[in-house]
This record gives C-alpha cells, structure tokens and sequence, in this order.
C-alpha cells in the first residue's frame, strides 16, 4: 500500500459537493449579469473594507464577500460586500451603483 493511499475509492470526492467554498470563485447569475464572487472568511479578513450597500465599514476579521463582474476586465471592479448586503443589492432604490 501507498503512504499516500488513504483507503478510498478513486471516484469519491474528497470535497463537499454543492455550496460555497470560501476563497474559491464562483459566477454567479443575478438580474443585473453575472458576476465572480469569492466568499472571505473571518481569518482571511485582515483589512478594513466599505461596503457599497450600507455604506458602513466591514471591520478586519468578519466574513464577508468580494464580487466583481464577469466580463473581461471586470477584475478591476471588485469591491467587499457584507454578505446580507450583497444579496439584497438588487432591491435598493435609484441612485445607487450597483458595484
């Protein structure tokens, strides 16, 4: 037997199926287009960010979320969203951007 060889099957996977996994990009699709969102964890946070929905600060340590547009070119428009912020962005009123 292998050192590396950990008893499993070679067709199970070894990741959660579904879901996100924080730090790992995901597209998702929204009225307003599609968009990269990757998911930060409390650890990973070790900035002050402002968040575009509330306009209120996400503190260095909480878990929030980094989404830009899915277009070439749209990396340079990443911005931190709290989490609750970002999924309620579709329903804020005129005069806001979206990004």
């Amino acid at each position: 037997m292998s050192p590396f060889d950990r008893g499993g099957s070679r067709n199970s996977s070894s990741r959660p199926v579904g879901g996100s996994v924080p730090g790992v990009d995901q597209v998702e699709e929204w009225p307003d287009g599609d968009w990269h969102v990757r998911r930060v964890t409390g650890a990973g946070a070790d900035k002050v960010y402002r968040c575009p929905g509330c306009d209120q600060e996400i503190r260095s340590g909480l878990p929030h979320l980094v989404s830009w547009p899915a277009w070439a070119g749209g990396e340079n428009e990443r911005r931190h969203w709290h989490t609750a912020c970002w999924r309620n962005r579709v329903k804020r009123g005129p005069g806001r951007t979206r990004y």
